[in-house]
């Protein structure tokens, strides 16, 4: 079985608790959706890769990455982080959230998005290389 170089690199930090304490910054900001405190903690040049239903994402940059969290939730008239974890694994930082959230633009009623995150933290903390899976807006059973 052949691997890529993706799935074989070292961490880019041996402090974890800092790049925990960083990676927890980013769902204090995601609950009060203030878009600016969510990617704060990104590094300038972050390469960020998302997983949507429909396509693949590949933005480089706080700037890039802050437009999309803007397009996801952005137009959302009500806002709920459900459920969050900050955690590791096998050396990466691993964020998960749940919200639950109104949009008209999506449709009538109430959906739910869960996304799953997997960084690297340079050596100053800051998350450089960010691996988003999106479940999609589900709309919630009555």
């Amino acid at each position: 079985m052949t691997f890529t170089d993706d799935l074989h690199h070292e961490p880019r930090t041996t402090d974890y608790a800092l790049s925990l304490a960083v990676a927890g910054r980013v769902i204090d900001a995601l609950a009060v959706r203030d878009f600016d405190a969510i990617v704060a903690p990104f590094s300038p040049e972050v390469r960020f890769r998302a997983l949507l239903p429909g396509r693949v994402l590949e933005l480089r940059g706080r700037d890039a990455a802050r437009g999309a969290f803007v397009r996801w939730f952005g137009n959302a008239d009500r806002w709920e982080l459900t459920e969050a974890v900050v955690g590791e694994v096998g050396g990466r930082i691993h964020l998960r959230w749940r919200v639950r959230l109104t949009d008209e633009n999506i449709g009538e009623g109430y959906f739910m998005v869960e996304q799953q995150v997997y960084a690297d933290a340079g050596a100053d903390g800051h998350l450089c290389d960010i691996a988003l899976l999106c479940s999609g807006y589900r709309a919630e059973s009555s």
